[in-house]
């Protein structure tokens, strides 16, 4: 079954516990932050979406006679963050690869992995060769985002400054193409004190995404599976345009560890109201926070894993549009989307516009038209 998307704007697949956010820049210009795609979404009683085949098949534009994907970021390489990366990229050409320095730890350090995360990290490593000195061609275009001393090792020293980002620096760059006053990534974190031996999810990469059309903007915040403590910094120091919000993806599958946590001398976590505070004063008149996740139970035994009811009450409670959960209709695996206009931004809920903008056109200028290359090497394949 087909689905309608948005023009631009910001969709969120049901994919269970596990994130898949697809940026339609343009028609012709999708962003896919994390993957999670479940083979067995294939079966028509399967509530969960096959994202790699809606992707390939539905979405994204044909250049040069290969799918294209103007950029695949992924927040950090757990299982449930890139499931189906391998099938993704050898279905389409990936035009950057948008990562954090602790792929390249975890490459060098042979961590344990899934097969996707290892084939995400061979695929980063290549890119990373073929960028020593001077920016790669599309197809094996990088952009690293955080800080980490082992950028400054010989074997990465060389890489480009332009195509290493740090806190508090934002991109309108695209797989080469500038759009802005269409795109804007501001990036929070990963910092660089949370990037050497801690655990995964305090490496996630955390951005705000801004769309615009017109006068009309959408700002999507995105925090992988950061915790409290991470968050509280990102909404301290952060600037309120870089930190505000129209969309609120829930950190870690609406986690209570967002707005709980256990200081020194604690004997449990507590609610910590100040980053709940934080997070509501940055949010736009209209603006939803949703939860990329199964159903959200009416309650939770002690150990569960997300989603967490309480969570999702506190959301509730700081969400001026509501609480959106991809797993709500578990008849459904329709995805929740919103579109940006000139008007602002809204759910959406009709077909998608057909045309090309002119960011489109100047992507497809930028890697040479449509005529082909001829060279697969050129499509981030070996």
């Amino acid at each position: 079954m087909t689905v309608g998307l948005p023009g631009r704007g910001y969709v969120f697949w049901s994919v269970g516990c596990g994130d898949s956010t697809t940026i339609k820049i343009d028609d012709g210009v999708v962003m896919q932050v994390d993957i999670q795609h479940h083979e067995s979404a294939e079966d028509d009683d399967e509530p969960y979406h096959p994202v790699v085949d809606r992707l390939v098949d539905e979405v994204l534009p044909d250049v040069d006679g290969e799918k294209y994907l103007a950029a695949f970021a992924l927040t950090h390489p757990d299982k449930d963050h890139c499931k189906g990366f391998a099938e993704l990229l050898e279905r389409c050409t990936i035009g950057e690869l948008w990562f954090t320095p602790r792929i390249i730890r975890e490459y060098e350090n042979d961590e344990e992995l899934s097969e996707d995360a290892k084939k995400f990290c061979e695929e980063a490593n290549r890119r990373i060769e073929l960028n020593q000195g001077s920016a790669a061609e599309s197809g094996d275009r990088i952009r690293i985002i955080g800080n980490d001393d082992i950028l400054d090792e010989d074997d990465y020293k060389d890489i480009p400054d332009d195509l290493k980002s740090r806190p508090g620096q934002s991109t309108t760059v695209v797989d080469g193409v500038d759009l802005e006053g269409t795109f804007r990534a501001f990036f929070h974190a990963p910092f660089g004190d949370d990037s050497d031996g801690s655990e995964r999810n305090k490496t996630s990469l955390a951005m705000q995404i801004s769309l615009t059309e017109g006068q009309g903007e959408g700002r999507l915040m995105m925090f992988g599976d950061l915790d409290y403590p991470p968050l509280k910094r990102i909404f301290n120091y952060s600037e309120d345009e870089d930190k505000a919000w129209d969309v609120f993806l829930a950190p870690h599958h609406c986690s209570k560890s967002v707005m709980y946590f256990q200081e020194e001398g604690d004997d449990e976590p507590v609610l910590k109201q100040d980053i709940l505070d934080l997070i509501e004063d940055v949010a736009g008149e209209e603006a939803w926070v949703v939860s990329s996740s199964t159903k959200v139970p009416a309650s939770n035994e002690p150990g569960d894993n997300p989603p967490h009811a309480i969570a999702k009450e506190h959301y509730e409670e700081i969400a001026p549009s509501g609480f959106l959960c991809t797993g709500d209709n578990e008849n459904s695996d329709d995805p929740i989307a919103f579109e940006v206009t000139t008007e602002g931004i809204a759910l959406f809920g009709s077909a998608a516009d057909t045309g090309e903008s002119e960011a489109a056109e100047a992507v497809k200028d930028a890697r040479g038209g449509s005529e082909s290359t001829g060279v697969p090497i050129g499509f981030g394949r070996r």
